[in-house]
């Protein structure tokens, strides 16, 4: 297991942000991932699993312990059952099931990051959701000391939640498992209106699994979500904060807000998400309440292709990263009564 000390993070995410850690240990297989994360329990060391980074806000301070880079390997497809290493870049993985033919997964083409943090994330895009698919994480429990295998309904599944989100400091992902479909070579059934659009068909329509990953990278790729080196648009962590879930009283306050401020004729976004509940775009109360394209005048600003997205222009600081953040929370508290929330993990800071 490589072991490196004072080690930069900065070049371990996608931000491209944060200080160092006092130690840092890449472990290449799940009994490495354990016996790392059983010393750190042990001697007491604070300890940040990293996977992709592509999820991680770091403190220019850096992390004064333990960092552990999960970098196992693993593809193992038997007919539609697919397990994957935490370790495994994600994108590639949902490549691979493209090329065998298998649906469930395809939409969620281009997120960057590993395996492993697909389910604490619940991450989804375009329609789908890993939940959806996940039947078994395999998990180390820091609690019990013991690895377990958790079943999708143990994982507590919710919007961009979960139960290891829940208890952030319990479990280690090692292992995912996925039940995905064979559909003749045909995607699930189209669930996101812009994809449908954007291929267009109806939605709920089924069309080639090639065509519909190849759709949304490229919808991705306007908005700045797919990674590129040399795009400073996408240095970034995707989509800076979850979309709203108002309940009744709070959606009726949140309407009124909008038409004091906008106009009786304007109607914001609204999906049904259960319980009474109504789920709303963050990306619209971004650009509504004034933070449009390319707001910002220093070395963090926002996308130039997308107002969910906050960027590193490449000689940024986590602090001129969080100084935005606040700015646009502010600002969209003050013209909506609507708190956003950060979906990036936060280490040794917070808004």
């Amino acid at each position: 297991m490589q072991e490196l000390h004072d080690a930069p993070l900065a070049p371990l995410t996608t931000f491209r942000l944060g200080g160092p850690a006092t130690r840092l240990l890449t472990a290449t297989t799940d009994a490495e991932v354990i016996a790392a994360v059983r010393e750190a329990d042990a001697s007491g060391t604070p300890l940040l699993v990293v996977g992709g980074g592509s999820n991680l806000v770091i403190g220019d301070k850096g992390f004064d312990g333990t960092a552990l880079r999960i970098a196992t390997e693993g593809f193992t497809l038997s007919g539609t059952s697919l397990e994957l290493a935490a370790g495994e870049v994600w994108t590639d993985a949902v490549a691979r099931t493209v090329e065998a033919g298998l649906a469930g997964i395809e939409c969620l083409a281009g997120i960057p990051g590993s395996a492993g943090a697909t389910p604490i994330q619940n991450v989804g895009a375009y329609g789908q959701e890993v939940s959806s698919t996940i039947t078994e994480v395999v998990a180390y429990d820091r609690r019990t000391g013991e690895t377990v295998t958790l079943s999708n309904a143990e994982c507590s599944f919710s919007y961009r939640h979960s139960r290891f989100k829940a208890e952030p400091d319990r479990f280690v992902v090692l292992r995912v498992r996925f039940a995905l479909e064979d559909a003749d070579g045909l995607s699930a059934p189209l669930a996101y209106p812009e994809t449908a659009r954007a291929m267009g068909v109806e939605q709920g329509e089924r069309v080639a699994l090639t065509a519909a990953r190849e759709t949304v990278l490229k919808l991705r790729a306007g908005k700045g979500m797919v990674l590129d080196p040399e795009d400073h648009d996408t240095w970034s962590a995707g989509s800076f904060f979850t979309n709203p879930i108002l309940d009744g009283a709070a959606f009726q306050e949140f309407l009124a807000r909008v038409h004091e401020r906008l106009g009786p004729e304007v109607t914001p976004p609204a999906f049904p998400a259960g319980d009474g509940r109504t789920k709303t775009s963050a990306a619209w109360l971004i650009d509504r309440a004034g933070f449009t394209k390319g707001y910002g005048t220093g070395p963090a600003r926002i996308s130039t292709k997308h107002t969910l997205a906050l960027t590193n222009r490449g000689e940024a600081t986590t602090d001129d990263l969080l100084a935005l953040a606040r700015e646009v929370v502010a600002g969209v508290h003050a013209a909506f009564g609507v708190t956003l929330v950060n979906e990036p993990v936060t280490v040794g800071v917070s808004l």
